[in-house]
């Protein structure tokens, strides 16, 4: 999850008051009390966030304050922590309450979500909500910030794929190295680093905005936050839009294991996309050898990195992003062309900076995953079940399967006790409006399906042929009609089968005019993506 999403706010949320935390103590860590389901609201006469100014050019009406929460719920007196909050207010004389919103992760930062969802909805639905960012505990401008282990996906790590002990070996130190970090240095906050308590803290910030209930839209693991949020508050519920659904059932080694084979499809679609412009990449025309020459190239920077920097691990975290989101492909494709038909690693150098490299908050957010993943369920102990599982899915999948692998690897070896995870099943929600894409290499879209079937009286939209992660308010106007919709008036489609309504995919990207740069998705898509970032 190298999440590259735009912190919109920045240093204008710290202005806006950022609360100091108590220092960190050596206590063990302990497992989380049972807590009530319902928390008092916002008393009367107690005032709530300290909204300040704190807009840019793009998001001039964009406001910030923060929240403390307890750190642990089951102690709500105890020691405090803070929420980083965002809002764009509501303009129209119709009032339709908060619309909170989370770009996944889990890590990733929501303050700079919040502006773009208000520009991107149409003005008259937008209006009518205040509309609610939020970094989650532990993320970004939230306090305290993680950052197990600054550095850790520094250039060049060994070869994802274990082809030999010591390479193996050298893996397994690494993670372990970042489970005892985390361990170390943030002992005392680990346990309440899980999305029963991010889903505790959406409730408390509904509270303090003086609300009933709360409207959300979450894309990607976002899904699974909001989800939980309705099984433990079902009453507090007054809309809910999950987009890109996480499948509740396999949280999270085993959703892990099938991302590995979406993954390896959606890069095979990159393949076959570049295999159609071969006028233009010159890579030739049979996907399975544009695919032979991608993994040639691998092999050469397993040898020789680009750069002293791209090497077979580095290169596959440059490729990721684009199973996420199609607009990278002409990026992607130029670098990938270059290198073999040029000899010039230039351009895969530089679309490594701009796709795979990570910066101080990819660090942050990766510490979150982590801490957010290792804690919300148990994990395989036995470093044997590991190596099994992930060496039958690199036989059918292995674009990701081993780099995947050792993302989650430090699981095998956290040091905090799992959480049981939560059953998301519920029959008291109003009526609840799903996306999902039949592509999507993040979420596959079995998650939309169980989703549905879990969450009595939901409709589900989907996307057919579509690949992309997020597929709402980037570009896809029949998608982005059911969203206004819903929020407009409670309007969500019913039919008979799996999907409630089908819309077309978003078109494919074309290659990239010589000498221009970037994504060549949509200007709306491209900037979605930018924010909801990777490996969520």
């Amino acid at each position: 999850m190298r999440t590259r999403a735009a912190v919109l706010c920045g240093a204008a949320v710290m202005a806006a008051g950022t609360l100091t935390a108590v220092p960190a103590n050596a206590s063990a860590p302990r497992a989380v009390p049972t807590v009530p389901a319902v928390q008092p609201d916002r008393a009367a006469g107690v005032p709530g966030p300290a909204w300040k100014k704190c807009g840019t050019t793009s998001q001039p009406n964009l406001q910030c304050a923060t929240l403390r929460v307890p750190l642990d719920h089951a102690h709500p007196d105890g020691r405090q922590i803070s929420l980083a909050l965002s809002r764009v207010p509501h303009t129209a004389k119709t009032y339709q309450g908060p619309l909170l919103v989370n770009p996944g992760g889990p890590g990733g930062s929501g303050l700079g979500l919040a502006g773009f969802i208000a520009s991107a909805l149409p003005a008259k639905v937008a209006a009518q909500y205040d509309v609610i960012g939020f970094d989650p505990r532990g993320v970004g401008h939230s306090t305290p910030a993680l950052k197990c282990l600054p550095g850790y996906f520094k250039p060049v790590r060994a070869n994802s794929v274990p082809d030999s002990a010591a390479v193996e070996e050298a893996n397994v130190a690494r993670v372990r190295a970042f489970a005892a970090a985390c361990g170390e240095k943030y002992a005392d906050v680990l346990p309440y680093i899980d999305t029963v308590s991010a889903a505790r803290d959406l409730d408390l910030i509904r509270s303090s905005l003086g609300a009933e209930k709360i409207n959300y839209l979450g894309y990607s693991y976002g899904t699974y936050l909001g989800a939980v949020y309705a099984k433990l508050f079902p009453d507090r519920v007054r809309r809910l839009v999950l987009d890109s659904i996480v499948n509740p059932t396999g949280i999270w080694y085993q959703d892990n294991l099938e991302q590995d084979y979406a993954f390896d499809d959606r890069h095979r679609a990159l393949m076959a996309w570049i295999a159609s412009y071969d006028s233009t990449y010159h890579l030739g025309t049979d996907p399975a050898k544009v695919e032979g020459e991608w993994y040639a190239m691998r092999a050469a920077l397993a040898g020789r990195p680009a750069g002293g920097r791209v090497g077979a691990s580095e290169l596959e975290d440059t490729f990721m992003p684009g199973a996420y989101y199609d607009g990278y492909w002409p990026l992607l494709a130029d670098a990938f062309a270059a290198y073999v038909k040029h000899k010039d690693p230039d351009p895969l150098v530089k679309a490594y900076d701009k796709l795979g490299a990570v910066d101080s908050s990819g660090d942050n957010s990766y510490s979150v995953y982590t801490a957010v993943q290792c804690r919300d369920a148990a994990w395989p102990r036995n470093w044997d079940r590991w190596r099994g599982d992930n060496w039958v899915v690199y036989d059918k999948a292995p674009f990701m399967g081993w780099n995947n692998a050792w993302y989650n690897a430090p699981c095998a070896f956290w040091p905090v006790a799992p959480r049981t995870p939560v059953s998301i099943a519920n029959g008291k929600l109003p009526p609840t409006l799903l996306f999902q894409a039949t592509n999507d290499a993040a979420t596959p879209y079995e998650g939309g399906v169980m989703a549905h079937t879990l969450l009595a009286g939901s409709s589900l939209v989907v996307e057919q042929g579509g690949g992309n992660h997020g597929v709402t308010l980037s570009g896809n106007t029949c998608l982005d009609k059911h969203l206004a919709a819903y929020l407009t008036d409670g309007t969500v489609p019913h039919a008979a089968g799996e999907a409630d309504a089908v819309c077309p995919r978003t078109p494919a990207p074309k290659p990239k005019p010589k000498g221009t740069a970037g994504s060549s998705g949509s200007s709306r898509g491209s900037a979605l993506h930018g924010l909801l970032g990777f490996r969520h």
